[in-house]
C-alpha cells in the first residue's frame, strides 16, 4: 500500500490504536497494558494528529521544516514510528506468501536448535482381537524421523544522506518501509521454496524412490515426470493416495495444493477451471465426459521462485502438496517468539546542537560525522522439511 493511500484512508475512528492493529490480530492490551482509558484516548488523538500532520507535509499544505521541528519533540518520534511500523506490516501482509498454504507455522523460544517429530504412531492402527480372559495388548505412542532446525537472523540497512531527506522527504518516508516489508516476505518465500527445490529440479533429498513421491505414470512404465495435464494430475493423485504411514495405514489427504511456476499458470488454470473433463485416449471408441471435480479439490498457487531456483527444468516442473490444513504439511517454518513479523529500526543520532540539551537531538539531522540517516530491518525465521510423503513432484519433461 502506498503511503499516501494509507493516510488518505484514515478517519478519526480508524486512527485509534485498536483499529490500526485489529486486522493484524493484536489486542489493545498488548500495545500498552498499563494504559488507563484517559491515556489510551490521549494516544488515539495524538496518533490521528500525527497521521494528519504527515498528510499535510506530503501534500504540501505544511512546509518541510515543520517535520524537522516535530522530530525534536518527545511524542512525535514514537507516533511516527507507529505509522512506519504499520506501513511495513501492511506491505508484509499484502505481498503473496504462497508457502503458508503448504507449511505449518510455529514459534521457537531462541536461536538454539529445536527438535520436532512428525508421524506419531501407536494406538491408531487396527484393533487386535481379544479372546476370552485374554489380556489386552498395549500400544505406545512414538515418533519417527525427528528433524531439527534453528532460526536465523536476516536483515538489511538502508542508509541515505541528510541532503536526500531534505530534497525528497516524501519518497524516503514512504518507500523504505514498503521495500522492507516486501523484502521480508520474499526472503521467507525463497527460503521455504529452497527446502524442496534445487537448481537441478525437485530436491533429490526430498523426492526419492524411498519416499515414493516421484510422479510417474499410473502403470509405472511409459514415462516418468509427466507434463502438467489431466493425465499428469491423475498420476500425481495416484502417488499421493498410495502413501501410508509408519504402520502401513493409508494417509487421507483431502485438500491438495497444485504449485506451478509462472510458465504453467495458464495450463493449470485451464485444467482447474474447465467445466468438464474428457477422459480416454483420442483413439478410443468410447470416451468418458465428467464434471471437473478437481476445481473443488485443488488449490492453485503460482510460485515464481520455482523457476528462479530450479534452473534446469524450472519452467516445466510442478508439485502436488497436502494442504497445511490437513495436518500433514510438507514444511514447518518457525519464527522467533515475539518477533514473528519484521521490525524496523532507525539509528539513534550521536550529535547534539551547541547550546541544546539531549532532548533536542533530531534523528533526521543525521550522524555527527557524515549527516547520514540509517534505517534497518530485522527478521528472524527458519524451517525444515517435515513430511516428504505429503508432497509429490514431476520434472514435467517426460524423461
Amino acid at each position: 500500500m502506498e503511503f499516501l493511500d494509507l493516510i488518505d484512508t484514515f478517519a478519526a475512528r480508524d486512527a485509534s490504536v485498536s483499529a490500526l492493529y485489529a486486522r493484524e490480530g493484536f489486542r489493545l492490551v498488548e500495545l500498552g497494558a498499563n494504559y488507563n482509558k484517559h491515556q489510551r484516548d490521549r494516544l488515539d488523538r495524538k496518533l490521528y494528529e500525527t497521521v494528519k500532520f504527515l498528510h499535510q507535509i506530503y501534500t504540501g499544505k505544511r512546509p518541510r521544516h515543520h517535520l524537522i521541528e516535530a522530530m525534536t519533540t518527545s511524542d512525535f518520534p514514537l507516533l511516527f514510528g507507529v505509522v512506519i511500523d504499520r506501513q511495513t506490516l501492511g506491505s508484509y501482509r499484502e505481498w503473496p506468501a504462497t508457502w503458508r498454504t503448504i507449511a505449518r507455522v510455529a514459534t521457537v523460544p531462541d536461536f538454539r536448535s529445536v527438535e520436532r517429530g512428525y508421524d506419531p504412531f501407536g494406538g491408531d492402527t487396527r484393533l487386535d482381537v481379544v479372546h476370552e480372559l485374554e489380556e489386552y495388548k498395549a500400544a505406545f505412542i512414538d515418533e519417527i524421523n525427528p528433524f531439527t532446525y534453528k532460526v536465523q537472523k536476516y536483515g538489511r540497512r538502508m542508509p541515505f544522506s541528510w541532503e536526500v531527506m531534505v530534497n525528497d522527504v516524501q519518497n524516503r518516508l514512504k518507500d523504505a518501509p514498503i521495500r522492507f516489508g516486501r523484502a521480508a516476505v520474499r526472503s521467507e518465500q525463497y527460503f521455504a521454496t529452497s527446502l524442496y527445490v534445487s537448481s537441478t529440479g525437485p530436491s533429490a533429498s526430498v523426492y526419492t524412490v524411498g519416499n515414493k513421491n516421484q510422479i510417474i505414470t499410473a502403470n509405472g512404465a511409459a514415462s516418468n515426470n509427466p507434463a502438467l495435464s489431466i493425465t499428469g494430475l491423475q498420476d500425481g493423485f495416484t502417488v499421493l493416495n498410495r502413501q501410508v504411514d509408519a504402520q502401513g495405514n493409508p494417509i487421507l489427504i483431502e485438500a491438495v495444493v497444485l504449485e506451478v511456476p509462472p510458465a504453467l499458470e495458464i495450463i493449470a488454470n485451464n485444467i482447474l477451471n474447465a467445466t468438464q473433463l474428457e477422459l480416454g485416449a483420442s483413439t478410443d471408441t468410447q470416451r468418458l465426459v465428467t464434471n471437473n471435480w478437481m476445481k473443488n479439490r485443488v488449490t492453485l498457487v503460482v510460485n515464481p521462485y520455482l523457476s528462479l531456483i530450479n534452473t534446469t527444468n524450472g519452467n516445466t516442473a510442478w508439485y502436488l502438496h497436502a494442504a497445511a490444513s490437513t495436518g500433514r504439511p510438507l514444511l514447518e517454518i518457525g519464527f522467533l517468539a515475539g518477533y514473528e513479523t519484521p521490525q524496523i529500526f532507525m539509528k539513534s543520532p550521536n550529535a547534539v546542537r551547541v547550546g541544546g540539551g539531549a532532548s533536542l537531538i533530531d534523528p533526521m539531522q543525521g550522524d555527527f560525522d557524515n549527516d547520514g540517516i540509517d534505517y534497518k530491518v530485522r527478521h528472524v525465521f527458519g524451517g525444515s522439511i517435515v513430511d516428504p510423503i505429503a508432497s509429490a513432484a514431476s520434472e514435467g519433461d517426460g524423461t
